[in-house]
């Protein structure tokens, strides 16, 4: 972390080095816990809720209705993004992000004390989906609140390094969960597992969003957001104003960001499935892979991010996108050669590959809207992206599979996907000379317009 002394040696007061720091750890930890509930969740889903909470069914049917389940929240992050966002942008980011924090963890803790099918009957199922729509309300107001504090803290330089460090929370988290179960499953027999230790992931997240609140208790409100309270210039309607203002660029963003969760789902999840039941390597071998490629994203996601700062955010993530693309189909071709160093390596080549388009994506979202709905503006298009691309990832390369047999068919998939984020990214503008703490001195209806999101428009 030497770059968050850069404000210390370029003579920036000790103290604005210091809040930056504490700026950086609390999103690293607070979206860390976050995304962390929120895998754990889908972990659970695929190993034991098919028979904890769904076992009148017959497998398929079983684990169908469990990720049914985990696809819910995909609906409430929307929902959960306008909600906070409008809160966010009316009241202040710090607020919202506690309560966000708060919600999630009471709603991932319930899960861990919830009885199974066989104590409370239909109510077990119907409890678990309205508890996974809570999680879901919480992360739709958590990861642009989380972005709004690191990015209006930020030096104008460095806002797109700063902005990277919320998004080593969805790789941090990812490896967290999987380490919980990978570890309690080598501890525990299979029925000790299904009985009571699927619940101890879930209650040990309280430990770590005690952690999270306590870091976020002592971080202060964005400097951006203070300049509009100071001015009393809130907006009434956040959402009404941001479909009235920035619709284009709250769909652009959404469709330009869609690629990265096509790809991270595809290493994530997808691979995981083919590398098992197609290529014949054990479940914990794959998983390592997985953990790996992780730990490399956490490495990665700074370094794009901060050069996103020197070159602008546009280069970086078309870079990313195109080489998602690229390395589709030679992903899937080193990972039939069943060499364990040639998946790895193909694993790596596309997380890397992510890594670019999404390390800089959150400070570009940010940097698309007005200080006054900012958080509205991030939030629902950074949530749009997530059910177009996260949330349609799982049903179409299983389908793909399903008619092929092979898992090149999902490169084209991947290519497809990388193809529609990139012409929705090269309609939108460049962002990162723009100055976002600019406020309207006056609020009327002759209020200027937003910058425009095409690419002909001005940074």
């Amino acid at each position: 972390m030497s770059d968050l002394s850069s404000a210390e040696k370029s003579g920036a007061p000790p103290e604005v080095a210091i809040s930056m720091k504490k700026v950086a750890v609390a999103s690293v930890i607070g979206t860390t816990v976050e995304w962390y509930d929120l895998f754990v969740f889908a972990t659970a889903s695929a190993l034991v809720f098919n028979k904890v909470f769904f076992p009148d069914f017959v497998p398929l049917i079983g684990t169908l209705l469990a990720f049914g389940t985990f696809a819910s929240a995909y609906l409430a992050r929307i929902v959960g993004a306008a909600l906070f966002g409008h809160f966010g942008d009316r009241l202040g980011r710090k607020s919202m992000l506690l309560i966000s924090l708060l919600t999630m963890g009471a709603a991932t803790f319930a899960i861990g004390l919830l009885p199974d099918f066989a104590t409370i009957g239909i109510w077990a199922p119907i409890l678990l989906l309205l508890l996974r729509v809570v999680q879901g309300l919480a992360l739709g107001g958590e990861w642009g609140g989380a972005v709004l504090m690191a990015v209006e803290h930020a030096p104008a330089n460095k806002r797109g390094l700063y902005g990277s460090w919320v998004q080593i929370g969805v790789p941090a988290g990812t490896m967290i969960a999987n380490l919980a179960f990978l570890l309690i499953a080598a501890w525990l027999s299979p029925e000790e597992l299904l009985a009571w230790g699927w619940r101890i992931p879930f209650l040990a997240s309280v430990l770590l969003i005690a952690v999270g609140l306590y870091i976020r208790l002592n971080i202060s409100e964005t400097p951006a957001f203070n300049k509009v309270k100071e001015a009393e210039v809130q907006v009434k309607m956040p959402l009404a104003e941001v479909f009235r203002k920035y619709w284009k660029q709250v769909v652009l963003g959404g469709i330009a960001t869609m690629s990265t969760g096509a790809s991270f789902n595809i290493i994530v999840a997808f691979g995981l499935t083919y590398g098992t039941q197609n290529l014949g390597f054990s479940r914990s071998v794959m998983l390592g892979v997985v953990l790996l490629s992780c730990a490399w994203c956490i490495v990665m996601l700074p370094v794009f991010g901060a050069l996103s700062d020197r070159v602008g955010r546009k280069p970086i993530i078309v870079g990313g996108i195109i080489a998602e693309a690229l390395v589709a189909f030679p992903m899937f071709w080193l990972m039939d050669t069943k060499e364990l160093s040639m998946v790895v390596f193909g694993y790596l080549l596309l997380m890397t590959a992510f890594a670019a388009n999404y390390g800089p994506i959150a400070t570009f979202l940010a940097e698309l809207f007005g200080t006054r709905v900012r958080y509205s503006g991030l939030s629902i298009s950074y949530m749009l992206s997530g059910l177009l691309g996260s949330a349609a990832t799982p049903i179409v390369t299983t389908a793909l599979l399903a008619a092929t047999g092979k898992g090149s068919s999902v490169a084209w998939y991947m290519i497809g996907a990388a193809l529609i984020s990139l012409v929705a990214l090269l309609l939108l503008t460049e962002t990162f000379k723009k100055d976002i703490s600019e406020i309207p001195s006056v609020v009327s209806t002759n209020d200027p317009a937003p910058d425009k999101p095409f690419k002909s428009a001005t940074a």
